[in-house]
């Protein structure tokens, strides 16, 4: 059990640094997991919206399918809370780059 546990930080991990230099695929595999609750992340619809809205705008389509379907089981004031943690990480992202 320890073993998949430290596996899925790793996975966690590594898509997150990816996800930083704007890679598509691992910002839409993070929007998979904490829209699924897999990689070892408990299900979070705010989250999972943010990452796929991020997926969207590097140009994957297929988040952009889920970020809407996933919209349909969120509150207007959860979406809302998605886009302002999505611009966040842009901004944080785009000042670690500069």
């Amino acid at each position: 059990m320890a073993n998949s546990k430290k596996s899925a930080e790793f996975l966690m991990e590594s898509r997150l640094n990816d996800a930083a230099l704007g890679d598509a695929d691992a910002l839409y595999d993070l929007g998979v997991a904490f829209s699924t609750g897999s990689g070892g992340v408990d299900v979070d619809l705010i989250e999972a919206h943010k990452w796929f809205n991020l997926a969207a705008l590097n140009g994957s389509e297929e988040a952009m399918t889920c970020r809407a379907e996933i919209s349909y089981e969120m509150t207007a004031r959860e979406i809302a809370e998605a886009q302002r943690d999505a611009r966040a990480w842009l901004q944080s992202t785009q000042q670690r780059a500069a």
